[in-house]
Formats: C-alpha cells, sequence, structure tokens
C-alpha cells in the first residue's frame, strides 16, 4: 500500500521544514534504538495514536504495521487489548480508522 503524507502535513512541512526533519528523525532514531522489530514498534505506535485518539496517527501507524508485515487481526488485536485501559467507545472508534485503511487495500 502507498503511503503519501497527509495535505496537512505537507503544509507543516513546508511551513516548518527544519522542525519537521528533527521530528522525523527522532521518530527514525528512537525506532532503531532497541530490539524491536519493526513490525512490532508500528504496532505500539498504532495502539499508541488510537489511546490519544488521533486518527490520522492511526491511520498512518496503521499503513506502516502492514508495511512492516502486521495482519488485519494483528492491527485489530493491537486496538482491542485497549479496552479495560482507554474505554470501549475510543477503541471502536479506533478499530473504525484502522478500518479505513484496510478498506483502502
Amino acid at each position: 500500500m502507498s503511503r503519501l503524507p497527509s495535505e496537512h502535513y505537507l503544509k507543516l512541512k513546508e511551513r516548518h521544514s527544519e522542525l519537521l526533519d528533527a521530528v522525523e528523525s527522532l521518530g527514525k532514531i528512537a525506532r532503531n534504538s532497541g530490539p524491536l522489530e519493526a513490525k512490532t514498534v508500528h504496532l505500539i505506535q498504532l495502539a499508541a495514536a488510537a489511546a490519544i485518539r488521533s486518527e490520522g496517527s492511526t491511520h498512518s501507524h496503521a499503513i506502516r504495521a502492514l508495511e512492516a508485515g502486521a495482519t488485519r487481526e494483528e492491527l485489530h488485536h493491537a486496538i482491542i487489548v485497549l479496552t479495560s485501559t482507554i474505554g470501549f467507545p475510543t477503541v471502536a472508534a479506533a478499530l473504525s480508522w484502522v478500518d479505513d485503511v484496510l478498506e483502502k487495500m
């Protein structure tokens, strides 16, 4: 699945290129700073995106997790296990955002 940056992200990158370069660099360094495989890292980031109710980040990390080899079931499970932590309404919303990505595959 081809991942294109959102229009909003591209505008931010144009307006604040140095800041976004630093954020991207920080993300890359953090992902590569330990023993976790890319798929696991993106599933963790997917769960975090869901927990903070970030639709855009949930979309992005669902795509990245899929690109790293995660299955549909793994994406759903990464969200479902959050139910007792973040509550069912937030989980239901996040599952719909993951499904947005899966429906475009």
